[in-house]
């Protein structure tokens, strides 16, 4: 007798405002199955995902879990029902344990009354020793590498009870061998016979671990295939409605014998803090710093870091994320004050598009438009007297919206009603509009679809070509490869190596990326 699906949406809706975020989707996910859902910006597939787990409740439409019709109100709800999601954040507390963080809310008691983490311990480290894991259990999240902590929030969610495993961008912070380990656990989970959802952009990644693949665009879903059947040209025309035309960018070098940028052994102490509000660096001047006393203990967040960002270069910095690459941005944006050594800044304008853009990039309850102008709204464009010019304000958020393709309602609605990619369109869109000299570009095209990836990569590229200066963070290694002109590495809050892109792979950087060479 065959089974039904584990999982069957139908005819699912969802409008926010004037945007249909789905419209009539079908979705069906089979047991011991690993289905991707790919699609551009704004095609509906995280808010599918979220109508699942609870977090959203659909306009119409009907769920069935294991054949059964339900209702999914509340995460709790999901969870209930055997569903659990991995995020892009992890929602781990980083003072906790692994141990503290996996049975939070499900500690296992004895006598009625006392925690028995003995009991969840031995549990937890059979079902890690299952999946191929090696999780310290004692050892605080924060100190763990992100590769094991997305470890833990997996083994979390499975010891909660899911059956059925939602993760979002599962590979964005991780290096190449890392990947493959989460690869290696995916399957292993489908041969214990539990079942996958990934929501992802990057579509070798689909080919080489999902069975089946639904591409959604505009709303809707408008293909489900085998993985078999199919092929990463075939999916990227399926996601755009349109054949994919190869661009190539122009890339003309221009030689400067004056950095932009340059650190000298610039170091971060471990008990530094990041400063309140953002402060743009507009200083030619170098700033400096002096050496505290020899008994510091603390192990520095950035250790001695010597760096130089000439005029018509892209330095692009790898690393797994919490190595450093985090700190050095808040030292040149102004985030953070440097310890010891000097940084020395040839420029007036900086652009700045941010890692995280809720914290630092947009005000998520204000408007579109206005969010538009985030830094410049002492512009004589923008503002006359002390007054907003709200037509100037508009006239140029119309403009930006219609050269980036950001996909929205209404100018006036706030900018939290936007998907993430959109909302990272609109920090593009302001930061590279406004002719800066440096641009530190951290992760810019995190979220976004194959059009709008493509056409940040091409405006850096044209800015350098203008003798701009870019310092790229990205954990996307093809996307260093292609752009940059050199490939600074971080572990351990040093550069471990400077390489050309010509002259190495993601192996040999994914080795220095974990301190192995």
């Amino acid at each position: 007798m065959k089974h039904p699906p584990i999982i069957e949406m139908r005819r699912i809706n969802k409008q926010f405002g004037k945007v249909q975020a789905n419209a009539d989707v079908d979705f069906t996910l089979q047991r011991g199955e690993i289905h991707a859902i790919v699609g551009e910006n704004g095609a509906g597939k995280s808010t599918l995902m979220k109508i699942l787990y609870g977090l959203y409740r659909p306009d119409a439409g009907e769920i069935f879990v294991d054949g059964r019709s339900v209702t999914i109100p509340s995460p709790r709800r999901a969870m209930r029902l055997g569903l659990g999601m991995v995020q892009q954040h992890f929602t781990l507390i980083p003072i906790f344990t692994a141990l503290q963080n996996i049975v939070l809310a499900k500690e296992p008691r004895k006598f009625g009354a006392l925690l028995d983490y003995q009991q969840a311990e031995e549990q937890i480290r059979a079902l890690a020793a299952q999946l191929g894991f090696d999780v310290p259990l004692n050892t605080p999240v924060e100190s763990l590498p992100i590769g094991t902590q997305q470890h833990t929030e997996i083994l979390k969610v499975l010891y909660h009870g899911a059956d059925i495993l939602i993760m979002d961008e599962p590979t964005a912070v991780l290096a190449p061998q890392e990947i493959e380990g989460l690869f290696n656990c995916m399957r292993n989970l489908r041969n214990e016979g539990k079942s996958l959802i990934i929501i992802t952009h990057k579509l070798d990644e689909v080919m080489a671990i999902a069975d089946t693949v639904t591409v959604m665009r505009r709303g809707q879903s408008v293909a489900t295939s085998p993985i078999a059947n199919t092929n990463p040209t075939t999916l990227a025309e399926m996601m755009l409605g349109e054949p994919v035309i190869p661009t190539s960018v122009t890339r003309d070098r221009i030689e400067s014998p004056t950095p932009m940028l340059r650190l000298e052994a610039v170091t971060v102490s471990a008990d530094s803090d990041t400063k309140k509000g953002f402060t743009r660096f507009v200083s030619r001047r170098a700033h400096k710093a002096h050496s505290v006393d020899s008994h510091e203990s603390s192990k520095p967040h950035l250790d001695q870091i010597e760096l130089e960002v000439f005029p018509g270069e892209i330095l692009g910095i790898a690393g797994v994320e919490g190595n450093g690459q985090t700190e050095l941005v808040e030292v040149l944006t102004g985030l953070r004050q440097i310890h010891s050594g000097s940084l020395m800044l040839d420029g007036e304008r900086i652009a700045h598009i941010p890692a995280d853009r809720h914290r630092h990039g947009i005000s998520l309850n204000d408007r579109i438009d206005d969010n538009f102008i985030i830094g410049h709204h002492k512009n004589s464009r923008y503002c006359r007297y002390g007054m907003l010019q709200r037509k100037s304000i508009q006239r140029a958020a119309l403009n930006a919206l219609d050269k980036y393709d950001i996909r929205i309602g209404d100018i006036a609605h706030p900018i939290k009603t936007l998907s993430g990619g959109n909302q990272q369109k609109v920090v593009v869109a302001r930061e590279l509009e406004g002719r800066p000299e440096l641009i530190i570009a951290a992760h810019p095209t995190r979220g976004l679809d194959i059009h709008a990836a493509r056409f940040v990569h091409s405006r850096l590229i044209n800015a350098r070509n203008r003798a701009k200066a870019v310092l790229l963070v990205s954990s996307e290694l093809d996307e260093l490869l292609h752009l940059s002109d050199r490939i600074a590495v971080m572990y351990d809050g040093k550069i471990v190596g400077i390489v050309k892109p010509t002259e190495t792979n993601q192996q040999e950087l994914g080795a220095l990326m974990l301190g192995l060479k």
